[in-house]
């Protein structure tokens, strides 16, 4: 397949004299081919030079492991055969529970070689959240580590579809080694001829009015994040660049704003698992490997932030930063220029439509408070409940004009869903903003509960579920509420049965049993015990009513 972005990048958008934002967009153009298979582009393209280095795992023993594309090909075909002899066909969905880890892109591609559909899952995911989607995706097989093992084996009288538990590290009961079935698999593979709308993947993203909602995303959607991640890396592929980021591969920015364009672009990436966010070792990671290009998340930098002089300290070569998930604030913003000497390019994007919203300091001036500007590609508009563009200024929806490469196929199982995503043309975020007369966009907030903490984001509903499946527990109402390092933070209104003792124990109690079966990311790190909750005529808890509330509290200085 010929590489036309790589081509556009090096030979159109680098070439112009001092790039402007306008100069870059009208140079660009999508190509999308009728066939297009993410593993062969991100992959076996490369495979060729079997000195080619793709991936450099670092367990943080002082002895990084590099994998070449020749590596990663041969490993994915082995394992596509392992998977076509235990069954899985084109169209089957195959889960995928790992960390940051070579065989976290092998097993991708070794899926999207068969056709098949990935699942990914957050290794901070307790059992409620990995049941809900495993089963709601019906997935047939799911692949694991060590680490992960017992809660998925725990799990299986749940999951009714699941077929095979196969284990990365390893010979564990109730298990398939994956060690064993690549040993006893070809190297040779003929990938699926897959079309570029093809489903490839599958990813969960929180909703307000019930579980988690499965996006649906075809092939292309890797070539549709490469113009947003480009500029937000100014102008990304750059000789020498190298990349990292402490962000979950099982989420989206992860993924597709990391991981798979810069193997498509043929640069090398940093495997490093970081259990808990540590700034020192963050640091020192990317002087050690002299990594030049990193996506950080808001919280990630804030704590970063609290280090001072680090170029004291670690002889950083960073080229770029890249962040997204939640608003920097310009003392962070400051921080990086002052402490770091590199400009922050904010980006833009959710789940069903990634990275289309973008600064580039290399082409245009960042400006305090605004995520950028519409990427390369794609048309970002502020719209009115009806889908009218509204003028400069004024408030709106963000909302981005289909047909788009990187926009979701569909929701999983929820057409109806589906449907209300969008409004004519235009798919509606659900985020309010406005832009102004010179294309800068400006994020206001959401039009629903959606809580935004960590550049995680969190859906009431499924916290209010787990905290009513507690026995001491009528009803919860979950918001999100202001806090300087996350963005926000979860906060529980709790109604208690009758008879049981609203104490500090009981609060800790809860945030462990939400903690158990979610997540560590979703507890409710402040939980107040209510005797009733503001509701509407319908019946219904009104969230909306809540936040304004604690607005007014911390607004007071309670």
């Amino acid at each position: 397949m010929k590489d036309t972005y790589q081509d556009f990048w090096e030979t159109t958008a680098q070439d112009l004299k001092n790039p402007s934002y306008q100069a870059i967009r009208e140079a660009f153009r999508w190509d999308i081919p009728e066939f297009y298979n993410i593993a062969v582009d991100a992959c076996d393209r490369h495979a060729a030079n079997p000195n080619r280095l793709a991936l450099i795992y670092d367990r943080g023993d002082g002895h990084p492991e590099n994998w070449t594309f020749r590596d990663l090909k041969t490993s994915s075909n082995r394992l596509a055969n392992a998977l076509q002899g235990l069954g899985i066909r084109c169209g089957d969905r195959v889960a995928v529970f790992l960390s940051q880890s070579p065989q976290l892109p092998m097993t991708h591609f070794a899926i999207y070689k068969l056709g098949a559909i990935v699942v990914p899952l957050f290794t901070l995911f307790g059992p409620d959240a990995v049941v809900h989607r495993m089963s709601d995706s019906q997935a047939r097989i799911v692949i694991t580590d060590e680490e992960h093992l017992n809660l998925i084996l725990d799990c299986q009288r749940e999951l009714p579809d699941l077929e095979h538990v196969i284990v990365v590290d390893g010979h564990h009961s109730g298990a398939l080694s994956l060690d064993d079935l690549l040993a006893a698999s070809s190297d040779t593979f003929e990938p699926v001829h897959t079309k570029s709308d093809d489903p490839a993947i599958i990813i969960y993203t929180s909703g307000t009015t019930g579980k988690a909602k499965g996006a649906l995303h075809g092939h292309r959607v890797l070539l549709g994040h490469l113009p947003g991640v480009s500029v937000s890396h100014n102008l990304m592929p750059r000789p020498n660049d190298l990349i990292w980021t402490p962000a979950d591969w099982a989420w989206i920015g992860g993924m597709f704003d990391v991981l798979f364009p810069a193997l498509h672009w043929a640069i090398p990436i940093v495997a490093h698992r970081m259990p808990k966010f540590d700034p020192e070792a963050a640091f020192y990671l990317m002087a050690r490997l002299n990594v030049r290009n990193t996506f950080l998340p808001p919280t990630a930098l804030k704590m970063m932030r609290q280090i001072e002089k680090p170029l004291d300290r670690w002889p950083l070569q960073l080229r770029t930063i890249a962040c997204g998930g939640e608003s920097l604030g310009e003392e962070t913003l400051r921080w990086a220029e002052t402490s770091l000497g590199i400009h922050i390019n904010e980006f833009y994007g959710q789940t069903e439509c990634n990275m289309v919203v973008s600064n580039c300091t290399d082409a245009f001036p960042s400006k305090p408070g605004s995520m950028g500007k519409a990427a390369p590609g794609h048309e970002v508009a502020i719209i009115d409940d009806d889908g009218n563009v509204v003028p400069s200024g004024t408030m709106g929806e963000i909302a981005v004009k289909s047909p788009n490469p990187v926009m979701f196929l569909r929701y999983w199982n929820q057409s109806a869903a589906t449907d209300r995503k969008f409004v004519g043309d235009w798919l509606r975020t659900g985020d309010m903003g406005y832009m102004n007369e010179e294309g800068y966009i400006y994020f206001v907030g959401r039009d629903d509960d959606i809580i935004s903490s960590a550049g995680y984001r969190i859906g009431p509903a499924e916290v209010e579920e787990s905290l009513v499946q507690h026995p001491t527990v009528l009803m919860a109402a979950v918001v999100g509420i202001p806090d300087e390092t996350r963005g926000q933070i979860v906060k529980a209104f709790v109604r208690l049965r009758d008879g049981v003792a609203a104490d500090d124990p009981l609060r800790r109690e809860l945030q462990q049993w939400v903690r158990q079966k979610l997540g560590a990311h979703e507890y409710p790190r402040e939980i107040e015990f209510v005797e009733s909750f503001p509701m509407t005529p319908s019946g219904k808890i009104q969230r909306a009513v809540l936040r304004k509330r604690e607005a007014e509290r911390k607004q007071a200085g309670q």
